[in-house]
């Protein structure tokens, strides 16, 4: 029994065997033993798993939250994050992909259920929030539902054209719940996407349909990591509160950080298997990256081969080597693979791609280099999600800007004006 409620508690840190092994001081096989009933950990060590999901939940429970917000499409909790700064309690969560989920509840072990299919659940299922985020993937609108309500001179609207798509669960949540703001987010290049059809869906159903105020922007998160990081981010709220994403100001890209800010540095203590120990790196450092991240000399003269062969053609296909004053290109799902868009340049020896650690400083998750988000899964997952994130700077700036016009809505009145006063 002991073994199966460390099993769950496990779980509900979002560690893996090896990584709760670590944590409490014993080896992997030990755990396994445990979980498969062979052998019962000590009373201690799953009091300490289910202290350290206490301990998270009492912080989140002693800071007083202004407002309640549902995280959809939710992926490793980039946006989550940067709300939860400005005073945002998180009420539910939806996010399909099982290993997302893994990061997710590692670095939020509190309250609620992670939801896995949007689509499934009831709208009415879902708690009172006063604000929807929601990273949207983009989908194209089919009109065939259009087509058959002109053929039976039937009416329809902008939300009929949005079914059997995940903007669709966006909607109806909206027009069930009525909160008093949303965030939506995207790829920049969801204003042409099928040619502006599927952008002038999405606004026509929020203004006309469902009657919110709105503003877009295009934001570029190279003013707050070292990454060309372009999304576009759709603001809406309930009532008109004057919000308007062109009078904001955000960190200008040319002046922001480079990639020295984000680099592994020698004297950082060693990490899983990202770093090795000072005794391979030399007497005086504390680590160094370890090799598996340097591209083997097959996978690099490929990439120089197939750079030379599109620079002769006039493209610009090819990898991006990076120094430590560079910014780079955009971080992608596809990063696993070769890691071509960013390289690190490494003197006498082939360049390197980025480990997950330096990923997640890419994106803006480490505050600093002495506060580790948990990253639970394997490089290639890691990779992947964090090539699908948003960056967290960015998205905490919004949230601020966002905040005073949500509580204007939620406490009209001097609590708006001293919100203002204080931005």
């Amino acid at each position: 029994m002991q073994g199966l409620l460390f099993k769950e508690l496990r779980e509900k840190n979002g560690l893996s065997i090896d990584e709760a092994a670590g944590l409490i001081g014993v080896c992997s096989k030990t755990v396994r033993r445990w979980e498969n009933g062979e052998t019962s950990p000590r009373a201690s060590d799953v009091q300490l798993l289910a202290s350290r999901i206490a301990d998270k939940q009492r912080e989140k429970l002693s800071s007083k939250k202004d407002f309640r917000f549902i995280d959809l499409f939710a992926g490793i909790g980039g946006i989550r994050k940067g709300f939860e700064t400005v005073g945002g309690q998180c009420v539910f969560t939806s996010e399909w992909n099982e290993y997302a989920q893994r990061t997710y509840r590692a670095n939020f072990p509190d309250d609620h259920p992670i939801i896995g299919d949007i689509t499934q659940v009831d709208a009415a299922d879902i708690p009172v929030h006063d604000v929807l985020l929601a990273g949207f993937p983009c989908q194209p609108f089919s009109l065939a539902g259009v087509s058959k309500k002109n053929s039976l001179g039937r009416k329809h609207g902008f939300m009929d054209e949005a079914q059997g798509t995940l903007f669709f669960d966006v909607l109806r949540i909206l027009k069930h719940h009525r909160p008093a703001a949303f965030l939506l987010e995207n790829v920049k290049n969801l204003q042409s996407h099928d040619k502006g059809k599927t952008f002038e869906t999405i606004v026509g159903a929020l203004v006309d349909e469902l009657g919110y105020k709105i503003s877009f922007r295009v934001i570029d998160g190279k003013g707050y990591v070292p990454q060309h990081r372009e999304r576009i981010y759709i603001a809406g709220f309930r009532e008109d509160t004057g919000f308007d994403f062109d009078k904001l100001e955000f960190a200008d890209p040319k002046n922001g950080p480079t990639l020295a800010s984000i680099l592994h540095d020698e004297t950082e203590l060693p990490e899983k298997h990202y770093t090795l120990p000072p005794d391979t790196a030399g007497a005086n450092a504390q680590s160094v990256i370890s090799e598996k991240y340097t591209l083997s000399d097959k996978l690099w003269d490929y990439l120089q081969a197939y750079k030379a062969k599109h620079e002769a053609k006039g493209n610009g296909f090819g990898f991006g080597l990076n120094y430590p004053t560079d910014k780079a290109r955009t971080l992608s799902a596809r990063y696993h693979k070769d890691g071509s868009e960013i390289l690190i340049a490494q003197e006498g020896k082939n360049p390197r791609r980025l480990t997950p650690r330096e990923c997640a400083r890419l994106m803006g998750f480490d505050r600093s280099r002495d506060e580790r988000m948990e990253i639970p899964v394997s490089d290639t997952r890691a990779y992947q999600q964090f090539g699908n994130s948003v960056v967290v700077p960015v998205i905490e700036d919004i949230a601020s800007y966002m905040k005073p016009h949500i509580l204007r809505i939620l406490n009209p009145g001097e609590l708006f004006e001293k919100q203002v006063a204080a931005e």
